[in-house]
């Protein structure tokens, strides 16, 4: 069986979600109140069996390495298994000169060491479950020379603006990929993976770095589609990108729907994360809980409608929480009313405030601030 190392590789400049990307990058948002989004990415290599992976991080990266660690949380083999957080030089000149590309060039001694004939690139800022040992031997068996995965959607019009789309010809060779302009709601929106040999992801890197300093793989692979082969394999599951503060927002309720849980998770594919020792949730009387997720270590003495919580947050007597995402250790007091909110960690919520946004515009409370 063939043979590959997994890349996570860091969000582009394209991606800014202002306020919380203050503290800590993408793949390090909490997400569903007890994990991270790069432990999607992570675990689904991680059951595929590549336990070689090289997790790609530009700024602020403290919050994700405290998380990761050693990679062990993530069943990897300690013996020869390998989880690695890479940086980049990252410029202050200007923004674009922070590509993946400039991230890889900078790393290329540990590419260049890498013992795997094929390498596997996938996002840190998508959540979806993907079966990577059967998308190689795919690969593998088609001949190609890159292989993208791609998700069927019917609302490009409206959602993934921030995203590219993948052209395909009748035989599911990749003609271009170009951004989503919003024209047409069926598109392929790419989902930032591919297949490849790492002896030719060095080669396109190279070619980049000799042709201009601000390109990105997707452009190099796009200079190079009429003499390679480029394949593309439809992915089919849940499937969700965080691409700005709204989209956040919406991956996180959108998972309350069961259908959507049983799409994303399931028994024989578990999703790994840090665990915490803390106490079950306490609710006391006169609380009610509704279509919500509540981690452990909660305090409940209010109403919680269609929210998100993390773990230890304490919400008061006579407080209303309704479409919200409440991460760990915030306090509510007695008597608030919050809708359509996203509060950051450690956040103190004194008596009687209320805070209201609409849907299509959700509200952001800081991390640590007292209100």
């Amino acid at each position: 069986m063939a043979k590959a190392y997994g890349i996570v590789t860091m969000a582009g400049s394209h991606i800014n979600i202002e306020g919380m990307m203050d503290f800590r990058p993408v793949s390090a948002f909490s997400f569903l109140g007890r994990y991270r989004i790069i432990d999607f990415p992570v675990s689904s290599l991680s059951n595929s069996d590549i336990e070689n992976i090289h997790v790609y991080v530009s700024q602020n990266p403290r919050s994700l390495a405290e998380h990761l660690g050693s990679g062990r949380i993530y069943n990897i083999n300690s013996k020869r298994g390998n989880l690695q957080l890479l940086f980049n030089q990252d410029s202050r000149v200007n923004d674009i000169y922070n590509t993946d590309i400039q991230a890889y060039y900078d790393n290329m001694d540990v590419i260049s060491r890498v013992h795997q004939q094929y390498v596997i690139i996938t996002p840190g800022h998508m959540i979806f479950k993907q079966d990577y040992k059967r998308l190689l031997e795919d690969h593998v068996a088609s001949g190609a020379d890159i292989t993208v995965l791609y998700h069927k959607v019917n609302n490009a019009k409206t959602e993934y603006r921030n995203c590219t789309v993948v052209n395909l010809n009748r035989q599911k060779g990749v003609k271009s990929i170009e951004k989503n302009e919003g024209n047409v709601d069926e598109k392929n929106i790419f989902m930032d993976t591919y297949v490849m040999k790492n002896e030719l992801f060095i080669e396109m890197i190279n070619k980049a770095k000799r042709t201009s300093s601000i390109l990105r793989l997707v452009d190099v692979i796009n200079m190079a589609n009429e003499e390679l082969d480029i394949r593309g394999i439809q992915h089919k599951g849940y499937f969700s990108v965080v691409t700005d503060f709204k989209s956040y927002f919406d991956s996180n309720l959108a998972l309350l729907d069961i259908a959507a849980q049983k799409e994303l998770f399931s028994d024989d594919w578990p999703i790994y994360t840090q665990t915490t020792d803390a106490c079950p949730v306490r609710y006391c009387n006169g609380s009610s809980v509704i279509n919500s997720m509540v981690a452990n270590g909660c305090l409940i003495e209010g109403t919680v409608e269609n929210s998100v919580m993390g773990r230890n947050v304490e919400v008061g007597n006579k407080v209303v929480i309704k479409n919200c995402i409440i991460m760990s250790h915030a306090k509510i007091d007695d008597g608030v009313r919050l809708e359509n909110q996203v509060v950051d960690k450690y956040v103190h919520i004194t008596a009687d405030k209320t805070i209201v946004a609409t849907p299509d515009k959700p509200g952001y409370i800081r991390r640590n601030d007292i209100l």
